[in-house]
């Protein structure tokens, strides 16, 4: 990937002149070729990794295997693209493997997760089956590791 964009990957919000001396660019080439990127869509969009752990209100993220039936002009692309609409995903990929489909939901609770999948998901024409996995707790996402061993209370063991 360009050097650029895994520096905009790590922290977003460093400043062009900062990324402009990391690479040996002027801060107007980095603004262009970020002006750039966005126009062209590969950036998508600018977004903080938050460690939900630590806020009160926490939500329940749910991970679901989809089984679908490809249609016959769209394959899977129709169903993921309805299936991207319901504001409680935040995810949807092609897999290949045992099931088609992987999502990505968050919800209050476990029963409005369950919910979805129950009233909005299931009964969705081509959805063969689903499996699904509630997430306990999160150690590492979008490469930032969410829990430093701050707060672990575990006795010291040295050998």
């Amino acid at each position: 990937m360009n050097e650029l964009l895994n520096l905009l990957k790590q922290n977003a919000l460093e400043s062009p002149e900062n990324i402009a001396k990391m690479l040996g660019i002027t801060a107007d080439e980095v603004k262009k070729q970020i002006l750039e990127y966005e126009k062209e869509g590969v950036i998508r969009a600018y977004q903080a990794v938050v460690n939900e752990e630590k806020l009160d209100a926490s939500l329940v993220t749910t991970v679901i295997e989809v089984k679908v039936t490809p249609e016959s002009d769209g394959g899977f692309d129709r169903i993921a693209e309805r299936i991207s609409r319901f504001p409680e995903v935040e995810s949807v990929y092609l897999m290949s493997g045992t099931f088609d489909l992987l999502l990505f939901i968050k919800g209050r609770t476990m029963h409005e997760a369950a919910g979805f999948v129950s009233e909005k998901l299931a009964t969705m024409p081509g959805i063969v089956s689903t499996a699904t996995h509630f997430m306990m707790k999160t150690y590492k996402q979008n490469g930032i590791v969410m829990h430093t061993g701050e707060d672990d209370e575990r006795l010291k063991v040295s050998p």
